[in-house]
C-alpha cells in the first residue's frame, strides 16, 4: 500500500504524509478521534467558519515542521533522516491529549490535567503499540532529546504549533489581521550551541508575529462572546456532574457518563490504563448530544443552561481592570434571586473569572536573534520598536458573567 500521501490544505496547499510510520499515526484511532474536535471550541457562536479541528492544525503544524527542518538542513546542520521523522511525530501528536472543546473543559471534566499530560500518556501508549518506534518523538516532546532546538521546534514561544494555529485560525475565522508570514519566519531560523535562534533579518517577521499574536488573543481567543459561552459549558457540565453524583437520571454517552461520575487524578491513568480508553472515546459529540438531551431535563438549571447554549441566548459580560467588587455583584444576586434562582443555583448563573494576555514572555524560554556580528540576544534587546517591550507585559483582565435574560420561575 502507498503511505506517501498527499493532502489538499486550504491554508498551505499540498501537503505530504512522509513516512509510513506517521501514515499508520494518522490513521490511528487515536488520532482520528481530533477530526471530531473543534481547534477553538465555541468561537464558531463569534465567528462561523471556526469549526475547523484539531486534526486539521495537527496535519499542519506538521508540515510546517518538515519546512523547518528542510531549512535547517540546507543551512548546513546535519540532521538525519530519523531526527526529521521524530520531530514530525513530536509535532504531529503534541495536540493528540485534548478533551472535548479543546481547552474549554480542560479543567471541567478532568480535574488539574493539562491536556499536554495526556498527550504524552497517549504518546507512550501508542510507542508501546509501535514497537518503541516513537521513543526519540517523546524524547523530542519532553524536552530530554540532547539536542535542544527540536524540542523548541515543537514547543516554544516560537514553535512549529504557534505558527500554524494563528494563520489557521486568522483563515477560518476571517480575521486577517492575525496573519503572519509563516514562510518567511521559517527561512530565517538558525540553530546556534544546538539552540533555535533568528537571524537578525527576521526581526520584522518576528514582531509581526508577536503583534499577531495580541490581537488574535483580544479579538479571538478571549472574545468577550466566546468567554460567556464557555461559562456557560462549564456550569453545565457541573451541574450535571452535580446531578450524576446525586444519582439523578441523566443521559450520556458512556465514556462522559463515568467522568461525570468520577473524580479523575493523572495517577489514576498510571493506576487503571483502561481510563486511557474511556478518554480517548471522549469528544465533541459527546457533549453536543448531551446538551440536546439536558436542554429538556426535568432539572431547571441543567436545562436552562443547555437550552442557552443550543440557541445562543448568552449570558451578559463585563470587563475590569481589577477583581469585581461585592457592590457590583451583590444587585446582580438579587436580581437573579427575583427570577426565581435560589440560593444555592446563583453560581451556575453568577461566574465571575479572569484572563491574562502576554504575547510575549521574556525569562528562560527566549526568543533569540542571532545578530550580523554574530552575538545572541533576546528578540526584546534586539528590537529596535518599543512595543516589542509592551508586548512582554501581561495584561489581566477580570470578568463576570451573569444570566440577565434567565428567568427560572414557572
Amino acid at each position: 500500500m502507498n503511505k506517501r500521501k498527499i493532502l489538499n490544505d486550504p491554508v498551505y496547499g499540498f501537503i505530504t504524509i512522509p513516512s509510513e510510520l506517521i501514515f499508520d499515526l494518522v490513521e490511528h484511532p487515536y488520532f482520528q478521534r481530533l477530526r471530531r474536535i473543534r481547534q477553538l471550541g465555541m468561537t464558531d457562536l463569534v465567528y462561523p467558519g471556526a469549526l475547523h479541528t484539531r486534526f486539521h492544525h495537527a496535519l499542519g503544524a506538521m508540515h510546517l515542521m518538515g519546512e523547518a527542518l528542510k531549512t535547517l538542513q540546507e543551512k548546513g546542520h546535519s540532521i538525519s533522516d530519523k531526527e526529521c521523522e521524530a520531530a514530525q511525530v513530536a509535532i504531529l501528536l503534541h495536540d493528540i491529549g485534548h478533551g472535548p472543546f479543546s481547552h474549554v473543559l480542560e479543567h471541567t471534566l478532568l480535574s488539574s490535567i493539562h491536556h499536554e499530560e495526556l498527550s504524552l500518556l497517549i504518546m507512550k501508549e501508542l510507542n508501546r503499540q509501535f514497537s518503541g518506534r516513537l521513543s526519540s518523538a517523546i524524547q523530542m516532546f519532553e524536552g530530554s532529546y540532547p539536542r535542544r532546538f527540536f524540542h523548541q521546534l515543537i514547543s516554544s514561544q516560537l514553535d512549529m504549533d504557534r505558527m500554524d494555529y494563528l494563520n489557521r485560525d486568522c483563515f477560518y475565522t476571517g480575521v486577517a489581521e492575525g496573519t503572519i508570514g509563516a514562510g518567511r519566519l521559517i527561512k530565517m531560523l538558525d540553530i546556534d550551541q544546538e539552540e533555535l535562534v533568528v537571524e537578525e533579518k527576521g526581526l520584522l517577521s518576528i514582531e509581526n508575529f508577536l503583534n499577531a499574536r495580541r490581537l488574535m488573543y483580544w479579538q479571538v481567543y478571549l472574545h468577550k462572546t466566546s468567554l460567556c459561552a464557555e461559562a456557560m459549558l462549564m456550569q453545565a457540565i457541573r451541574r450535571a456532574r452535580e446531578l450524576c453524583q446525586q444519582n439523578s437520571p441523566l443521559f450520556a454517552s458512556p465514556a462522559l457518563l463515568f467522568f461525570l461520575s468520577h473524580e479523575v487524578s493523572l495517577n489514576d491513568f498510571d493506576d487503571n490504563p483502561e481510563l486511557l480508553n474511556r478518554f480517548t472515546n471522549l469528544d465533541d459529540y459527546d457533549i453536543w448530544t448531551s446538551l440536546k438531551s439536558w436542554a429538556t431535563h426535568p432539572d431547571p438549571v441543567l436545562s436552562t443552561l443547555c437550552d442557552g447554549i443550543l440557541n445562543r441566548k448568552l449570558f451578559k459580560i463585563q470587563f475590569f481592570d481589577g477583581p469585581p467588587t461585592e457592590e457590583f455583584l451583590a444587585p446582580l444576586r438579587d436580581k437573579l434571586r427575583q427570577k426565581g434562582i435560589q440560593e444555592q443555583h446563583l453560581s451556575y448563573f453568577l461566574v465571575a473569572g479572569q484572563t491574562t494576555n502576554s504575547a510575549y514572555e521574556s525569562g528562560e524560554d527566549q526568543i533569540k536573534v542571532k545578530m550580523k556580528s554574530g552575538a545572541i540576544v533576546d528578540i526584546v534587546e534586539a528590537s529596535e520598536l518599543p512595543t516589542i517591550r509592551a508586548l512582554s507585559k501581561i495584561v489581566r483582565k477580570y470578568y463576570v458573567c451573569w444570566g440577565k435574560t434567565v428567568s427560572l420561575r414557572g
